[in-house]
């Protein structure tokens, strides 16, 4: 795997946070400058989640069908224009609408962009790869708002999306240059959604499966709820300037991406179901010290900053796992689970986003209630839906590389790689 080619790749996967993480900063302001309320801007992170979801869903399965150069090079071009239209929106209406095409062609090559790794790697490299894309990435969360608070303090909120058209911009010439086509022709699927619409109906046939991508939605509850809302409380109601709540928001993505770190630690040494548990618990304790707070205390600074960081290191427990042992419960369709894994994450994220505005810029309570709610069905969905057919306490079928499929030639296993990441191998 070419150094050249991951990068591209970390590029390709850290659109999405750029695009978000470096805007949500500026919400108050665009609220302010467009004349409208904290609901309506919130809806562009709607409308994007939803284009997310849905770019996943299709890009996929269209990538098999036709290539992955191509597709790519499309995605990346609109992801780029959506930004400008972003830049230049004159009003809110417009906003929306670019967000959903921006959020869409994000999503697109993301897939696509992990699918070339999984065409050229296999085995443990595959393993090795993904977990680079997805450990470098995850610097794109830190420093996104690190780079959108420096940008606030000079400029007005519509320079981040330029910044975002010049990063995409670096990235369709690096995508020019370096992805080449990865997918033969005569290793490409005729059946296109077709085909994908059949599989789905067999993944959401497993209990298993339905279980963790359930435990991974709930979780999307609470930490959309956070990122549509955090801006307004820390700010809004709570004073902090544009770099300040910056600087919040990056510790709080740090603390996530350091708890994902420690839960691929512990992997082979706890049980898998035992870290998600205790990640879902920290974030129910975190919701309803935040609810208190809401209602009784008038959301002190402190603790919102504490209830925020903890939420987020509950994520980082729960979510790389969960969506694991769901990609786990259907070995014969890989690329299938993780495609409808990541369409119901987005869209359940679209949907948390706006109920968490509900009560406007100065009230945390809706968004304490989505986050007590998120991580209270989560754990029950742990526990009750969840539940691994037979052998509930073997750990190795949970551990990456292993399968519950037939070990016999010719039959499918597979590597356990992030959501959103279409990845098999033939043992």
């Amino acid at each position: 795997m070419p150094a050249a080619l991951i990068a591209t790749v970390v590029l390709l996967t850290a659109i999405a946070p750029l695009a978000t993480d470096m805007y949500v900063p500026a919400f108050p302001d665009v609220a302010r400058d467009l004349g409208t309320s904290a609901t309506a801007v919130q809806l562009t992170l709607t409308t994007f989640f939803t284009g997310m979801a849905l770019g996943q869903l299709v890009g996929g399965p269209v990538s098999d069908q036709r290539g992955r150069r191509r597709p790519l090079l499309a995605a990346v071009a609109v992801v780029l224009l959506a930004s400008i239209v972003c830049a230049l929106a004159p009003g809110i209406t417009v906003m929306a609408l670019a967000r959903f095409v921006q959020g869409f062609a994000g999503g697109w090559a993301m897939v696509v962009g992990r699918a070339v790794v999984v065409d050229l790697a296999r085995g443990a490299q595959l393993v090795r790869s993904l977990n680079l894309v997805q450990g470098v990435g995850g610097i794109a969360p830190v420093l996104a708002p690190l780079l959108g608070g420096v940008i606030l303090q000079v400029s007005g909120w519509r320079a981040p999306f330029w910044t975002i058209a010049l990063i995409t911009a670096a990235t369709a010439v690096a995508v020019w240059v370096v992805v080449p086509e990865t997918l033969p022709r005569r290793e490409r699927h005729a059946g296109g959604l077709a085909s994908f619409a059949a599989a789905a109906r067999q993944v959401l046939g497993s209990r298993e499966y339905v279980g963790h991508l359930l435990v991974c939605s709930a979780m999307m509850v609470a930490l959309f709820a956070y990122v549509a809302t955090s801006a307004f409380v820390l700010r809004s109601m709570n004073g902090l300037s544009p770099i300040a709540y910056s600087v919040s928001f990056a510790a709080n993505a740090a603390g996530m991406t350091a708890a994902a770190l420690l839960a691929a630690r512990l992997a082979g040494r706890v049980a898998t179901r035992t870290v998600i548990a205790v990640g879902q618990v920290l974030a129910l304790g975190a919701g309803l010290a935040m609810l208190v707070g809401a209602l009784w205390l008038g959301t002190p600074l402190v603790l919102a900053l504490v209830c925020f960081f903890a939420l987020m290191v509950a994520i980082g427990l729960v979510l790389g796992n969960a969506g694991a042992l769901a990609s786990a419960a259907v070995p014969q369709h890989p690329g299938t689970g993780s495609a409808v894994l990541g369409m119901v994450q987005w869209g359940t994220a679209g949907i948390a986003a706006p109920l968490a505005g509900l009560g406007g810029q100065h009230s945390a309570v809706p968004v304490a209630l989505l986050m007590t709610l998120g991580a209270a069905l989560s754990l029950l969905a742990l526990l009750v839906v969840a539940r691994p057919a037979g052998g509930a306490g073997t750990l190795t079928r949970w551990l990456p590389g292993a399968s519950s499929a037939s070990s016999a030639p010719g039959s499918r296993s597979r590597a356990l790689v992030p959501s959103g990441t279409v990845a098999s191998t033939t043992s």
